[in-house]
């Protein structure tokens, strides 16, 4: 069973692993705060740094909102759990992180979700429009790949991985939306304008496609080049993301 009062492992693991863990459940949090978690399902994992390739993920039961440091389950790319623990995962959600965490260096944190604007989007045939500022930022940045049903075939993740190439963000056909980065910092804000901008066209089309503007192509092209300095601004957005946990959804850090 999964344990939302777990232990805490501050002492007994390296203060890089501890820094990770921290990340990685603000991240779980915000998540909650901004209502974008799903029950218990999807997820988001974090490589523990270090030559052994161990990522951490969420307990299979816990809300993310109750997600803590110290009830982060730590696996191996082969989905063993590699720490003491009375808790499981969620097969599932190893098989998309496990995958992009394989093979892409850069990704040290992976944010899944399934929100009501992400699928939306995703189930669109022209995917992504260029409606708002947020969708000109990051259209070019946006991988797709098509639904396979649920993620439980791990021949799926050479697919997945094809598909995502070097991009930081993805449209998963019909299922949800998913973002990486170096830093949680870095991951939370590419999903966090992915996530608006997919909300902004749900809106936008919802009284139909016909009257509505596309941005320019001059504007579509000077967006492009202006968006690639979303590390900039993550560096900025992510102390006050924490400190806005600290109002409103502290402990996650234990």
């Amino acid at each position: 069973m999964a344990d939302g009062a777990a232990q805490s492992l501050k002492s007994r693991v390296s203060a890089e692993e501890w820094q990770a863990r921290v990340d990685l459940a603000a991240l779980y949090r915000l998540v909650a705060l901004h209502g974008w978690d799903d029950m218990i399902f999807t997820h988001i994992s974090a490589r523990v740094p270090g030559p052994e390739h161990h990522f951490l993920i969420n307990p299979y039961g816990l809300y993310f909102e109750e997600i803590t440091a110290s009830s982060l389950v730590k696996v191996d790319l082969d989905g063993n759990i590699v720490q003491e623990t009375q808790s499981f995962i969620n097969p599932a959600g190893f098989t998309i992180h496990s995958a992009v965490h394989a093979a892409r260096e850069d990704a040290h944190y992976v944010i899944h979700l399934h929100t009501v604007a992400g699928v939306g989007v995703a189930a669109q045939a022209e995917g992504l429009l260029p409606i708002g500022q947020n969708a000109c930022l990051l259209q070019h940045q946006v991988a797709y790949h098509g639904y396979e049903g649920l993620a439980l075939n791990h021949d799926e993740r050479e697919r997945l991985v094809a598909d995502l190439g070097d991009k930081p963000l993805m449209l998963l056909r019909n299922h949800g939306t998913l973002a990486v980065g170096q830093t949680a910092a870095a991951a939370w804000v590419g999903m966090f304008f992915l996530e608006r901008a997919c909300a902004q066209q749900i809106a936008a089309l919802s009284g139909g496609r016909e009257h509505v503007l596309m941005a320019p192509d001059a504007a579509q092209a000077e967006t492009k080049e202006q968006g690639k300095g979303i590390g900039f601004i993550s560096s900025l957005a992510w102390p006050g993301a924490l400190r806005l946990l600290e109002r409103k959804s502290p402990g996650y850090d234990a």
